[in-house]
């Protein structure tokens, strides 16, 4: 008899790892999804990452709540403003100010702290590399990396019981081809939420380089969005 193999997927509530998540599940995964209260400027991803695990039918959601408003140096956990309006079609020159120090380091770290825990081999992560905001923790070469340090800093690894695996699935693909990738399997994006800065009533702004990127690319998939927006 076949054993369903676990896998902890880093949920975030928004397209992309929503999208991840359903990748997982088609690929015969039993699903364990984390989330993290860290201090960001909204609790609206949080409420989406709760929808979208309900209705995936997870086996465990957990959300983790620590505080980086305490390091800050980003506008997502500081007293900084989020840039607005500035998104082309090339990825920004700079790292933009909406990247948050380390954090998918500290992400893929409790993943791994779980998974561990789990006997589970592997780690499901909705980075991309192409239509992304150009932060440095999203490259493939990071998604190695931290795949060989998982294998060499955790007992299950170092006995060879697991053998540590972090799927990137979405690392070379088009905002476009991930919306296609996930409206083929289902996913309802309208559980979603994707944006940086959204109105008191819980709107996406539209503005941010995360609702540019996202848009762009239902307009590519020739999809629509069926999130509101206070600006389109």
């Amino acid at each position: 008899m076949s054993v369903t193999r676990k896998a902890v997927v880093l949920l975030s509530g928004g397209l992309d790892s929503t999208t991840a998540l359903a990748i997982a599940s088609a690929e015969g995964f039993e699903i364990y999804a984390m989330s993290f209260q860290y201090g960001q400027r909204h609790a609206l991803e949080i409420e989406s990452a709760r929808k979208v695990a309900a209705a995936a039918g997870v086996a465990k959601h957990l959300v983790v709540d620590f505080d980086m408003r305490a390091i800050g140096g980003s506008a997502l956990t500081d007293e900084i403003a989020v840039p607005k309006d500035r998104l082309d079609n090339e990825a920004p020159a700079e790292i933009p100010v909406t990247y948050v120090p380390a954090r998918n380091t500290i992400f893929l770290s409790f993943a791994l702290a779980w998974a561990e825990t789990l006997s589970a081999e592997d780690i499901f992560i909705g980075v991309n590399a192409l239509d992304y905001s150009g932060y440095p923790d999203c490259r493939p070469e990071y998604i190695e990396s931290f795949e060989r340090m998982a294998n060499l800093a955790t007992k299950a690894g170092v006995e060879e019981r697991l053998r540590l695996k972090i799927h990137a699935p979405l690392i070379e693909m088009t905002k476009a081809q991930i919306i296609k990738t996930g409206l083929e399997l289902g996913v309802d994006y309208s559980l979603t939420h994707s944006c940086y800065d959204p109105t008191r009533e819980g709107l996406a702004c539209g503005r941010c380089d995360s609702c540019l990127l996202r848009l762009k690319g239902f307009a590519e998939a020739g999809a629509r969005d069926p999130l509101p927006y206070a600006s389109a």
